[in-house]
């Protein structure tokens, strides 16, 4: 089963006269698919920390970086449907090319395709399906429901099952490991 479905997003605000109101209801509109087939659907971002939370403007919109804001955070979620040999075939570090932000100064060099790091901390819940995540020199599998916690590691995501799946990705800006 692909999960080509859009999801739902609804962003909450207060109101000139202090009431608690929905700012949008709709199908998520921020949906971009990259090369490699994977669907990325940004729900929000925030440019600093506390987060600015006035006014009624989509933060969403026009962003497509992989990684937050300096001092920011955001909220995707990713289908990553199963590899294909174009995949397969890729360069070592190809995702970390296509990412094009900075990386952490500490870590190995990419050894698959989709290995690639971030100066961030992720929270990344499974929600469909089932993945692997590559490290340096380790895998750890994983199925709807499991949580991750990772602080700035080089790893990949492989999907070597036969259905899509969906992971969502909380990204917050950090400091260099």
């Amino acid at each position: 089963m692909a999960l080509s479905k859009n999801i739902r997003r609804v962003v909450t605000t207060v109101d000139a006269n202090d009431r608690a109101v929905v700012l949008f209801d709709s199908d998520n509109p921020h949906n971009y698919t990259r090369e490699t087939g994977n669907v990325s659907r940004l729900f929000w971002k925030t440019d600093q920390t506390p987060a600015d939370i006035a006014g009624a403007m989509d933060r969403a919109a026009g962003y497509k970086s992989v990684c937050p804001p300096d001092g920011g955070t955001l909220l995707r979620i990713v289908d990553f449907p199963p590899m294909t040999k174009e995949n397969e075939a890729l360069s070592a570090g190809y995702q970390q090319t296509i990412i094009a932000e900075p990386a952490p100064k500490r870590g190995l060099p990419p050894r698959h395709a989709f290995m690639h790091r971030t100066r961030t901390i992720d929270y990344a819940i499974i929600l469909e399906g089932e993945i692997d995540m590559l490290l340096d020199d380790d895998e750890v599998h994983f199925t709807a429901g499991d949580v991750l916690i990772q602080q700035g590691t080089n790893h990949a995501w492989v999907n070597r099952g036969t259905e899509t799946c969906r992971v969502a990705f909380v990204l917050i800006d950090s400091k260099e490991p």
